[in-house]
């Protein structure tokens, strides 16, 4: 290699030089490193511009001398350039090449450290700069995650019944106050537990959480995906079921869930049983709607029911209501269990 070669081989090692005929001599270390040795190889076996377009002789591209082109090696395709033609003075040429905005890639793709690069040269400077920028918005980006986690948590928490894991009061009053301003039918069902206090007093407040617990399960059994099942007071619960105001589908599905809630309990082996009353109240769709109404309206049809004997669902509507002769159910079957 030539004095001049070697000086420019330092100064710039992502360049090569070209003779008069258009064979590479020289090529710098880091040329050589993303493009092999290459010296001896005709220029335009090795070499296509692709901007500007029609470049294929050695006359165009001298004619290109200052200016900048887009080009890629054949030997590696992968890795766009851009590179400057400077004339010297027997005919030949230095081709001065750099990675543009493919900078990062190329880096990484044929692992050049800054030993490839001019002193002079501040592609690494940049590059440090862009991964600063990366981690900078990857740390970002992971605290708005956690961020937007331990908001829905603290949402979640504050819509949530911490003991039966069913919505709250205030979830229920978000949900009907979405309902009041919209025009679909829905229906809501006040739930409200028999005997319930027999059982706290008999067995004590932890086998109350229990029993709480266990009829959420079943209020969830019994709702849609999109109903909502409440717990809205010590052993009141509310259903609301948006789109549904079928009367008769209804009180279906709550004499089912009574039914459940009545099945034969256990408790420290004693057999004890619980139930429950229900109250429904329906919006058929419409403007105007005020679901504080419906809320009474359900709440009277609850507390008729449990005038009524208990263990049973009333409608809302004067043709629902039970007759005044109805006999009241037994009071909460508790025996001892063997």
């Amino acid at each position: 290699m030539s004095t001049q070669s070697s000086v420019l081989s330092s100064l710039r090692p992502m360049s090569l030089c070209v003779d008069a005929a258009g064979a590479i001599v020289s090529v710098g270390p880091t040329t050589r490193k993303v493009l092999g040795d290459i010296v001896g190889t005709p220029l335009f076996d090795m070499l296509d511009v692709s901007r500007p377009k029609g470049i294929g002789t050695l006359s165009a591209l001298r004619a290109q001398s200052g200016a900048k082109l887009h080009v890629r090696a054949r030997s590696a395709p992968e890795t766009p350039m851009v590179a400057q033609i400077a004339m010297d003075e027997a005919g030949g040429m230095v081709i001065d090449f750099g990675f543009g905005i493919g900078v990062a890639e190329a880096v990484r793709r044929h692992g050049l450290t800054a030993a490839d690069f001019s002193a002079t040269d501040l592609t690494l400077e940049i590059l440090f700069l862009i991964e600063a920028q990366q981690a900078a918005m990857a740390a970002s980006r992971k605290l708005n995650r956690r961020l937007h986690v331990a908001r829905l948590a603290a949402e979640t928490e504050a819509t949530t019944d911490g003991l039966t894991g069913l919505a709250n009061r205030r979830a229920a009053d978000l949900a009907l106050r979405t309902l009041e301003a919209g025009e679909t039918p829905f229906s809501l069902v006040h739930v409200d537990l028999d005997f319930f206090k027999q059982v706290n007093d008999r067995f004590g407040h932890r086998a109350g959480d229990i029993v709480l617990q266990d009829v959420a399960r079943d209020l969830t059994e019994a709702v849609r995906p999109g109903d909502l099942a409440a717990r809205i007071g010590g052993d009141e619960f509310l259903l609301v079921f948006p789109g549904l105001a079928d009367a008769d589908q209804l009180i279906r599905l709550c004499e089912r869930l009574i039914g459940r809630i009545e099945r034969e309990r256990r408790m420290n082996d004693r057999i004890y049983a619980i139930s429950a009353s229900a109250g429904i109240a329906l919006w058929h769709g419409g403007s105007d709607v005020s679901t504080e109404d419906l809320m009474g309206q359900a709440d009277r049809a609850l507390y008729a029911s449990k005038a009524a004997g208990r263990g049973r669902v009333i409608l809302a509507e004067p043709r629902c209501q039970p007759p005044p002769d109805v006999s009241p159910k037994a009071p909460g079957n508790f025996a001892d269990g063997s």
